[in-house]
């Protein structure tokens, strides 16, 4: 079994940035990971992914301003980011699965993935 735990949400105003991080630990090996958020009212939109090979895919809405990464000696998923709007606004869960999903499939398939976390709220004034 994984645990997720995510750190590093809060406040901000429009125009700052934020660093998300994500722990894990368990006995599992997890290939691919990923961010999601959900804001209230709204569906859940997949955000960023990263594959086992280090590549990284993005949805249309952070593409250029968010920036996952990956240290796979601390076991630790990252999510920096820039530029935050208004909209970014939401609840934001980290996800893993064992699967080497690719690259041209993972965000899609960020729903499906075998763990996540609690989440960490992201507020972002106007």
């Amino acid at each position: 079994q994984v645990q997720l735990v995510e750190s590093g949400g809060g406040s901000v105003q429009a125009g700052g940035s934020l660093r998300l991080s994500c722990a894990a630990s368990g006995s599992s090996y997890i290939r691919t990971m990923g961010w999601f958020r959900q804001a209230p009212g709204k569906e859940r939109e997949e955000i960023a992914a990263i594959i086992s090979d280090g590549t990284t895919t993005y949805g249309d809405s952070v593409k250029g301003r968010f920036t996952i990464s990956r240290d796979n000696a601390k076991n630790t998923l990252y999510l920096q980011m820039n530029s935050l709007k208004p909209e970014d606004t939401a609840m934001y869960y980290c996800a893993a699965d064992p699967t080497p999903w690719s690259a041209s499939l993972v965000l899609g398939l960020l729903k499906n993935f075998l763990y996540r976390g609690q989440g960490t709220q992201v507020t972002v004034s106007s």
